[in-house]
């Protein structure tokens, strides 16, 4: 069941600490970086936000009448009616330009930019890239050192290539839904969109990858990632288990098919989560935590295999004994032994919890129009090149006059020009 928070969007967001600046003048991992932002929804976007935390110029190339259709899904943050939570979570740190790019004006901008950029990344669906004039070959005569990111649902080339992707589609299709949920019902999708996230962060490594190729070898390339192909490395290791043993995973619910015991406990005054991934962790288990010699001592219950076949037992005689005493008991006797263990949170509690207060996970930043609004912090820490201090997502076409000013050196003449033959639509 959700728990709606009454406090106003305000209010939550003064429940986090004010970001803490990076130190002045330190310099960034892709510092001197440009990016042609063709990107939207989820994966695409994503992608380019972490290259954006690292310090890559992010250029976001939107349609002047609604930009990023992402920007419409819910809830809307108050007092921006163009900006959604997800918008808001996924683009963070950008310079955005509305271009019509139906006109040839339009094309043009966008094809000065590509010719001075480092990266382009698009997931536009198949064909609509070469229609405009951008497909790969065009944008490499402009730019021979250019990287350009192609993110396809199933291919650029082959019989899947005009087939249209999205994440709860490749879960259903790689397997992934077949392997989560309870054996007696049908399985279930991630409600997290797993597959566009595996798929951004697939999509950020191969173009530092290919930044740092071009850096070694002194040209650009193309690059693909496909969400499909992401969605079948995102199933873990139960393909090769297939491969190997020729059976279909099975659905386990919250235990674990492969480790014993693993999964969830009730305390007596909520549930937590313990993965007993080896021997050597159970015994610590039995032994230190709830001090139950007869199951350390069971010659079956000492290996893994033997505990998997008797986990229905095993579950019973551990949920006996933890329904004695509260979560923050068993937690510190956990802790001193070394079991990876957690408590089953919600969002919210998540959020609010020791773990990312200590690690300032979640503060809020300055916002030109509603002062301030949350920030989730990138996981990636770096000592001597820290990410950049974040910068809310833009609005439609924010930047425009900025960009064509400082990157493409144009006047206010020319810009209205631009405007006058329809390069910016009629936003402008």
């Amino acid at each position: 069941m959700s728990i709606t928070n009454p406090r106003t969007f305000a209010d939550r967001t003064q429940e986090f600490p004010e970001y803490v600046s990076r130190p002045a003048g330190t310099p960034t991992v892709l510092q001197g970086i440009r990016v042609i932002d063709f990107t939207h929804f989820i994966a695409g976007p994503l992608a380019t936000t972490f290259l954006a935390d690292m310090g890559a110029d992010v250029i976001k190339i939107e349609a002047p009448a609604r930009g990023d259709e992402l920007r419409y899904y819910p809830p809307a943050v108050p007092g921006l009616p163009e900006q959604g939570a997800p918008f808001l979570w996924s683009n963070r740190s950008k310079r955005s330009i509305a271009i019509d790019l139906k006109v040839p004006v339009g094309i043009e901008i966008a094809k000065t930019l590509i010719a001075q950029a480092d990266v382009v990344v698009e997931n536009f669906s198949t064909g609509v890239m070469d229609r405009f004039g951008l497909s790969y070959e065009s944008c490499h005569t402009l730019n021979p050192k250019l990287i350009y990111c192609s993110v396809s649902a199933y291919g650029r080339e082959g019989p899947y290539a005009d087939r249209l992707g999205f994440d709860p589609v490749v879960q259903a299709e790689s397997g992934f839904v077949s392997m989560n949920g309870y054996p007696d019902r049908m399985g279930v999708r991630a409600s997290s969109a797993v597959m566009d996230i595996g798929t951004a962060m697939m999509v950020s490594n191969a173009i530092l990858g290919a930044l740092f190729a071009r850096e070694r070898q002194g040209e650009g390339q193309f690059v693909e990632v496909g969400l499909f192909d992401t969605a079948l490395v995102m199933t873990g290791w139960a393909t090769m288990q297939y491969l190997v043993s020729g059976r279909e995973p099975e659905r386990n619910g919250n235990t674990s098919p492969d480790t014993c015991p693993s999964g969830v406990f009730e305390a007596s005054d909520k549930p937590f989560y313990i993965n007993c991934g080896n021997d050597n962790i159970f015994l610590r288990l039995v032994r230190q935590v709830i001090e139950r010699a007869d199951l350390a001592n069971d010659e079956t219950l000492r290996e893994r295999n033997g505990r998997i076949a008797r986990r229905e037992f095993l579950f019973r005689e551990l949920n006996e004994v933890f329904r004695l005493h509260p979560w923050a008991y068993w937690q510190e006797r956990m802790r001193r032994a070394q079991i990876p263990c957690g408590e089953v949170r919600t969002v919210a509690e998540a959020l609010h919890s020791a773990e990312a207060r200590a690690r300032r996970a979640v503060t809020h930043i300055n916002h030109p129009t509603l002062g301030q609004v949350p920030h989730i912090a990138s996981p990636i820490r770096y000592s001597r090149t820290p990410m950049v201090d974040p910068v809310p997502a833009p609005s439609i076409g924010q930047h425009t006059e900025e960009v064509l000013h400082d990157v493409l050196g144009w006047s206010d003449e020319t810009i209205r020009a631009s405007a006058a033959a329809g390069a910016f639509g009629q936003r402008a």
